[in-house]
Order: structure tokens, then sequence, then C-alpha cells
């Protein structure tokens, strides 16, 4: 019970530092332009100065990097960070001596429920859908800033929306309950009966997660982007009777048709809670989607490494996380395809607004004669209107598709339209099944892998 009960008060002193700090990083969002540039140059200076001298790893990599003058527009004569890289050489990038790779995984693996590793640090995993599993590390008041980058969106909009403030928020998220995903880590660590986060198992039985639901009457619906369209179905079965003022996806791709059945579904609006264990999480002003430009540089390449223009979409991203420096992440590369947005945002943030992110480049089938098949090739044939969710596995010819369906769907009909779809693409005699299934497996995250290359 002691132990219980220091757990407790170390989660209640993180509560007041993030109550601390969430009134500041709100009003980061109203910054002007010159505001965000020099914070954005000041914390790059001090996290690659910091990473230099406490990282053996860095500091072999960045010694010639004057940091002094160093500014964001600098980034790109700084080398690229893999994943390879974090998990081969995990203990000397750490800046912290007492943190190995071995510590951490034998924290996580033993999670049951919020926890800290030293009584200050939290310690999440990716959940390997790109193919390499990915252990990350926060310190005190990184982990309250991370929580407060996804908080301070919501609490924007509320103050702009007045009409939010008539019911007291709850957020329900149906998606991992591991607390090794971060998502599920932070809500553990920063729920409180004033803003209470509800995590709901998506292993659950179906009934189970909406009689849940049901129950908690959620202002704030999250979940993954492959199963809320089956809440979505089970609202128009009227089994779940919410009336959420907000729903957001994530942790998968955002596709149109689901936005659209979603949008439909609730008539409320539907953001893509886009966001990655790196420490990364776009917000939400109730318009659209913003990147956190005052915590994170974002550069948006092509396949080369070279830089592309807005309104363009990346091949992938590079993330340089300038509040986590305990695993300082310089310029670590996502295979993410983000577009940002030109256009100015109704709400006025300067911060850069994104477009729902498709997809990752990982999700692209390559066939045996060189023919490339992005997903959205298969995406615009299966957005149909009786498709709940999907899984397309790359054959040596073509793709084998399992569908879940909630009416009748010509599954010859389908097939025979994305073979054509490939064939104009020069994939020579195409072959595609699309079978109808009662469920598909998901990952042990909870996620699921839409996409599947053969290997």
């Amino acid at each position: 019970m002691e132990v219980v009960a220091e757990a407790e008060s170390l989660r209640q002193d993180h509560i007041a530092r993030f109550e601390e700090l969430l009134p500041g990083q709100t009003a980061r969002l109203d910054w002007t332009a010159e505001e965000l540039r020099r914070a954005q140059d000041r914390d790059l200076r001090q996290l690659v100065a910091l990473a230099a001298e406490r990282s053996p790893w860095h500091h072999e990599r960045l010694s010639g990097v004057e940091t002094s003058a160093l500014t964001a527009e600098d980034l790109s004569g700084l080398p690229v960070m893999h994943k390879s890289d974090l998990m081969e050489h995990f203990d000397d990038i750490v800046t912290d001596r007492r943190l190995t790779l071995d510590a951490c995984e034998r924290h996580v693996d033993a999670l049951h429920g919020d926890a800290y590793l030293l009584d200050e640090f939290h310690v999440v995993a990716s959940g390997g859908s790109s193919g390499q599993r990915g252990v990350f590390v926060y310190g005190w008041d990184a982990w309250a800033t991370c929580y407060s980058s996804i908080a301070r969106f919501p609490a924007r909009d509320r103050t702009q929306h007045p009409e939010l403030t008539s019911t007291p928020p709850v957020v329900a998220t149906v998606a991992a309950a591991k607390m090794s995903h971060i998502s599920a880590a932070l809500g553990a660590t920063f729920s409180t009966p004033d803003r209470p986060r509800h995590s709901i198992p998506v292993s659950q039985p179906m009934e189970q997660i909406v009689d849940r639901l049901n129950g908690l009457r959620p202002t704030t619906l999250m979940g993954y982007s492959s199963f809320l369209p089956r809440l979505a179905a089970e609202a128009h079965a009227r089994r779940l009777r919410i009336a959420p003022q907000r729903v957001v996806a994530i942790s998968e791709p955002l596709l149109p048709e689901v936005r659209a059945a979603l949008e439909a579904t609730w008539g409320v609006p539907v953001a893509s809670g886009y966001g990655m264990s790196e420490g990364l999480f776009v917000g939400f002003c109730g318009y659209g989607s913003h990147l956190p430009d005052d915590l994170c540089l974002l550069e948006l390449v092509g396949a080369d490494g070279m830089p592309v223009e807005a309104g363009e979409t990346s091949a992938k991203v590079y993330v340089t996380n300038l509040y986590n420096t305990v695993v300082p992440l310089i310029r670590f590369e996502v295979t993410d395809e983000i577009t940002i947005l030109e256009e100015p945002c109704p709400c006025g943030s300067k911060f850069r607004r994104v477009a729902d992110p498709l997809g990752r480049l990982d999700d692209t089938f390559i066939y045996p004669d060189g023919t490339a098949i992005h997903p959205h090739v298969f995406r615009s044939c299966l957005s149909h209107q009786g498709l709940v969710e999907y899984q397309v596995r790359q054959t040596a010819r073509g793709a084998e598709i399992s569908a879940v369906t909630s009416g009748e769907v010509d599954t010859d009909a389908l097939a025979s339209r994305i073979e054509d779809a490939l064939r104009s693409l020069g994939l020579p005699a195409p072959a595609v099944s699309v079978t109808t299934v009662d469920s598909i497996d998901r990952q042990t995250s909870g996620k699921l892998r839409r996409f599947v290359p053969h290997h």
C-alpha cells in the first residue's frame, strides 16, 4: 500500500506541474511568426548543445557544429538519425547515464498501469507498424509538456466555441490499453476528476465497448481510425447512444470516406489526431489540424531527402523534438506522408496547418517487375459505403483483400475494379481477390495493419 501511495503522490505532483505549464503552452498558440521563430532557434541551440555535451553518440556526430548561431534554417546541415540508430546505440544516445535500453525494456514489459522509472521518467514503445520497434524516454517536465501539447488545443477550442462549455469535458479513448503506448500512458498519468480520460481497450467485445461508452457519455470520442467506423455503425443501429462534441481519429490514417461517415453520424467536427511516440502531436482547433511548431521541428522531404514545398506530399519527415532532452531526437526519420496546407487558419494560429496524413512510404507495394503502387490506388476503390474496415495483403501479382461489411457488397465487381486500376498503372495481368470476413486480426497494439507488403 505504501508503494501505491507513493506512486499516486508522484502522479499528483506531475498533474500539478502540468497545470502550471498548460496556460503558458496554450498562450503560445497565438504567438506571432517572429515569436515562434525566436523560440525555435533558442530551443534548437539548447538541444544540440546539450546533446553534444551529454550524449556520447551525439557528441561524435555533432562535434563540428557551432551551436551559438544555429537556427532552424540550418537543420539541413545536420546528419539524419534513424530508428535503427536509436535502438542500436540507445545507451550512448540518452543524456542520463542511469538509463539503459535493457532497464527501459524491462520497465515497459512490466507495465500494468501508470508507473515511473527511477521516480522520474516515463518509458513508451512504438507499436512497430513501420516494421521496427522504438523505445522512447521522457523526463519529468518533458512528459508534462508532451501532454500539454495535446491538451492545449482543446482548451483553446473551448474558449473560442462557448457551446463546448455547457457540458463538463469527458474524454473516452477506444484504443490500446497497454501503458507502453504513449496515448494510454499520458491519459493514465494526467487524468483528473475535472479532466477525466477514460481508456477502453479496443480488444474488448463490441457490446462491452458500447455499454461503457453509453455510460460515460463522452464529450470527446477518440479511437483508432480503423475502429471508429464500427462505432458509427453501432450508432446507426441505435445501440450506441452518445452525442460527442468532437470526434478524434488517432494512431492510423483518417481516410476521407471515414471522415465523411463520422461527420454524417454525429454531425460534429472530426479531427485527425496524428501523433507519434517520438513526441509530436497535432492539435485540432475546431477548423483543422496544426503542427506543434514551437515544440517540434518537422521537415517534409521527398524519397531523396530533399525538401518538398507546402502543398506537396512528403515521402518521409525528419522530426526534431525540442523539448525532450533525455533522448535527443535530431532530424529523426519517420516515413510518414504529410502535406502542409498553405491557407491560413480561421482560428488565427500561425502554427502550420497539416492535411490528414493518409499513410506512410512503407505502405507502398513494390512488385517483382518494379511497378510501385501507392496505397491510395486501393483506397480510392475501397471507399465503398458498405465497407466497415479492410486489410490489403500484397501478393506476387496483385492483392488479397479481407473486408468487413455492413451490407451487400459485390466483391467480384470490386476486385475487377481494382484490377483495372492496377493494370492502368502498368502491373501486368493483375489478380485481386476480395473476401468478406467477420473481423480482421489486429496487432498487439490494437492497431489495424491496413496494408501488408509482400516480402
